[in-house]
């Protein structure tokens, strides 16, 4: 599989309605083909079929097929970050199990459309250099928004706010994405319930935390 940047980038910025049109056909049949056929067997020319374009069209939009999952890999990726938490600005914020609902709800609704294409997109598709920077520098920005979030929060408890962050961070993608992925049906109210109630609970309890250094843990024996 091809690791050449130019290998991976679209060929054609559409300009015109009709083009863009015409995109968004080959990325829709790409996913539905990607997720009935898998990586390998998801040819260019079955995805153009199934876009009712020909080949030569397809093309023009996009060098390969690496080139078509890496958009929608960012296209998943942009949709994770795209909608704002309820509450993050007011005073005072919003509970934080709601929030923690919010964006369980957000990554469950972002797995939802195919399990079958995601499976594709994580495990089958290309590791160019700057698909995996895209990938990091999401997860950091989702990082980064929880570590401000766990810091400033009155419910929170935890004493270490940045690795707290990581872990909410990496438990919702990953176990959402294990679960929507399985050839089981998920129950997802169930699966919605049940991982906001862990990560509430997580970061609810224990002793409240002191004014200060919120990553500073107290003196186990402060009279010797």
């Amino acid at each position: 599989m091809t690791s050449d940047r130019r290998g991976l980038a679209p060929r054609k910025q559409p300009r015109q309605v009709r083009a863009e049109l015409t995109r968004q056909r080959i990325l829709d049949a790409a996913a539905h083909v990607f997720a009935e056929y898998g990586y390998a067997a998801g040819t260019t020319n079955r995805i153009a079929q199934r876009a009712r374009v020909s080949i030569g069209s397809l093309y023009q939009y996009y060098p390969n097929k690496d080139a078509i999952l890496v958009e929608l890999l960012t296209r998943h990726l942009d949709a994770g970050m795209a909608a704002t938490p309820p509450g993050q600005d007011e005073e005072p914020p919003a509970p934080l199990e709601g929030i923690m609902r919010f964006h369980v709800r957000q990554a469950i609704d972002n797995h939802r459309e195919d399990p079958q294409l995601l499976r594709v997109m994580m495990e089958q598709g290309p590791r160019a250099p700057d698909v995996l920077e895209r990938i990091a520098r999401s997860e950091l920005e989702r990082i980064a928004y929880a570590s401000r979030l766990l810091h400033d929060h009155p419910e929170v408890r935890v004493a270490d706010t940045d690795t707290a962050a990581r872990l909410v961070v990496s438990t919702i993608e990953m176990v959402v994405h294990k679960m929507m992925a399985t050839p089981e049906q998920t129950d997802t109210t169930r699966l919605e319930n049940e991982l906001v109630a862990m990560l509430t609970h997580y970061l609810t309890s224990g002793p409240a935390r002191t004014s200060g250094n919120p990553h500073t843990q107290p003196d186990p024996n402060p009279h010797t």
